[in-house]
C-alpha cells in the first residue's frame, strides 16, 4: 500500500501539467536592423570616365533604408536617407542631381530612386560638398531588388559642367 501514495501523488503532478490548455512560447525579440549601403564615388566610374576640370572629385555614399514588411517579410513600403559627401571640386562647380540608377558598372542606366536634390540646394566650399536627405520614397520592388543585390545598383551625383554624372559608385552592403 506504500505505492498507491507515491502513485497518486505522480498522477496528480502529471494532471497539473497537462491541465493548461494555454501555452506560452516566448521567443527573444529580432534586433530590426534597416539596411546600410555605401558608394565610392569616382569620376572614373562614370561612362564615359569624367576627364575634364571636375576629374579629380571624389567622395561617399551612405543610404540607408528604412523598411516596413508584411507577416511574410515581403516588404511593403521602404523610405531611404542619403548621406553625401564630396571632395576635389575646382572652382566655380555646382552640384545639381544625384540618385540610384539600376543597372551594369558600364552602362548609363535609368534612375529608379531620386535623392529629390536640385540645382542650388548644394553649396560647394573650399572644393568641398555635402547633403543629406531623408525620407525619399522608394517603390519597395526597388528596395527589394536593392537589398538582394546591392551590386545591379549605383549612386551618382551630377554638376553643371558633368551632366551626364561626376562621380559614381556601386552599392555595397555595409551592414
Amino acid at each position: 500500500m506504500k505505492r498507491l501514495p507515491v502513485l497518486v501523488a505522480a498522477l496528480a503532478l502529471f494532471t497539473v501539467g497537462c491541465g493548461s490548455s494555454s501555452s506560452s512560447t516566448t521567443t527573444a525579440p529580432t534586433a530590426s536592423t534597416n539596411p546600410v549601403f555605401i558608394a565610392s564615388l569616382s569620376p572614373a566610374n562614370e561612362v564615359p570616365p569624367v576627364t575634364n576640370a571636375e576629374s579629380t572629385v571624389s567622395g561617399n555614399a551612405t543610404i540607408t533604408l528604412d523598411t516596413t514588411k508584411d507577416s511574410s517579410g515581403n516588404i511593403t513600403s521602404a523610405t531611404a536617407s542619403f548621406a553625401v559627401t564630396l571632395g576635389g571640386f575646382p572652382a566655380g562647380s555646382t552640384v545639381n542631381v544625384a540618385h540610384i540608377h539600376e543597372g551594369a558598372a558600364t552602362c548609363a542606366c535609368p534612375v529608379v530612386v531620386n535623392t529629390t536634390l536640385a540645382a542650388g540646394q548644394v553649396t560647394v566650399t573650399n572644393g568641398l560638398a555635402s547633403f543629406t536627405k531623408t525620407g525619399i520614397v522608394v517603390d519597395s520592388a526597388v528596395a527589394q531588388r536593392i537589398i538582394a543585390t546591392p551590386g545591379n545598383f549605383y549612386f551618382n551625383v551630377h554638376t553643371a559642367l558633368n551632366g551626364g554624372g561626376v562621380a559614381r559608385g556601386t552599392l555595397v552592403k555595409a551592414q
